[in-house]
């Protein structure tokens, strides 16, 4: 029997378990599951596996349910509440079923299954499987601004919640029967109760940190160091601008509200900034072609690393909906958020939380 897994989808999950790791630093070895589904990994993989702050790691060629032609017909509405919750339970074992062949490691051999974005095919397969695991929050305080268990789930939330509650269906963040816990930051914080929420919050495990696991960290996010500080430090004189792409509205919105955000936010005292622009590894804008005067760094990495920096200062940072608490290299931050994305597409689309009703 193994100790722990860790099933990731982003980069920001992978410093979330490395965290994890440093703090539990039981001196048992945990293994880390990287999904190709929504993230390139990249180089990583090859860094984790060098790495020793895992035993070992698996890529897992994770598919959506658009992948299988005969899901489609189970997730049409019927127009009937109780017709529509039979194909659901069919759909959930039959999407679980299905992910089983892809799986790359034998779950059942571990004690402890810590998995992030359980509304992930993964957590099909879980719940299929009748395997019991830990869910972790996706993003920093994300439930606050966006509950999707209560969102994807609107309208008779209460009966739904109660049959995921048996197996029967499957909802993520800590409503399923095979969820254990649901860890987050910050339960004060949070719109709705679920009794399976556990406070953890991040800066329990970042305020620890030694020297030595954050040059770990570095090593393991960060491709070519030095290429990272000529860019960060390129311009030591002036004021310094940070913004935070997302993979926003189309393209051609994205590219105007990244312009109006520059436009609005950089001048600092009078002056123009420098712009460093950090992109989402989700957006395939192409900043270096759309906005030739910023600095563009890569989004091979969460943007956490560069608190490990020494020396890194920024005047403003500016992010849409990015949560920005964790930040520590910046003077003045700017979180926009519904009000500002309301100016470019229709206020359903983002404002989530405000169509829960149940």
């Amino acid at each position: 029997m193994h100790d722990r897994i860790y099933v990731c989808h982003t980069f920001y999950h992978v410093y979330v378990a490395c965290l994890k790791e440093f703090y539990i630093a039981d001196g048992k070895k945990a293994s880390l599951v990287l999904s190709k589904m929504s993230n390139n990994f990249g180089k990583m993989v090859e860094r984790a596996k060098n790495s020793d702050i895992f035993d070992e790691v698996f890529e897992y060629d994770e598919k959506e349910d658009t992948f299988f032609p005969e899901l489609k017909e189970l997730k049409t509405d019927s127009g009937s509440i109780v017709t529509n919750m039979i194909k659901r339970i069919k759909f959930c074992k039959r999407f679980g079923k299905l992910q089983e062949k892809y799986i790359p490691v034998d779950f059942k051999k571990y004690k402890d299954i810590y998995v992030f974005c359980d509304s992930d095919p993964i957590g099909y397969y879980l719940n299929y499987k009748k395997i019991k695991y830990h869910a972790v929050e996706d993003g920093l305080d994300c439930i606050r601004y966006y509950d999707t268990a209560r969102y994807d789930n609107r309208g008779h939330f209460k009966i739904k919640a109660f049959m995921a509650s048996l197996g029967l269906i499957h909802i993520q963040n800590g409503y399923g029967r095979y969820c254990i816990d649901m860890e987050v930051n910050n339960i004060s914080v949070l719109p709705y109760p679920c009794e399976k929420y556990v406070e953890f919050p991040r800066k329990k495990l970042t305020n620890r940190l030694t020297s030595e696991e954050k040059e770990k960290m570095l090593e393991l996010f960060v491709d070519d160091m030095q290429g990272l500080k000529e860019k960060l430090f390129k311009e030591k004189d002036g004021k310094t601008l940070l913004v935070l792409s997302e993979p926003l509205c189309d393209l051609e919105t994205r590219e105007r509200i990244f312009r109006d955000i520059i436009d609005e936010y950089g001048t600092i005292d009078g002056k123009r900034a420098v712009v460093l622009i950090k992109q989402h590894p989700r957006d395939y804008l192409d900043y270096n072609k759309t906005f030739p005067d910023a600095i563009v760094l890569d989004g091979s990495f969460p943007m956490e690393m560069l608190n490990f920096i020494d020396g890194l200062y920024f005047d403003r940072l500016v992010s849409v909906y990015t949560v920005v608490d964790s930040i520590q290299f910046v003077k003045e931050k700017h979180y926009l958020g519904d009000n500002f994305m309301d100016k470019y597409e229709a206020p359903e689309i983002h404002r989530q939380n405000e169509a829960i009703t149940d």
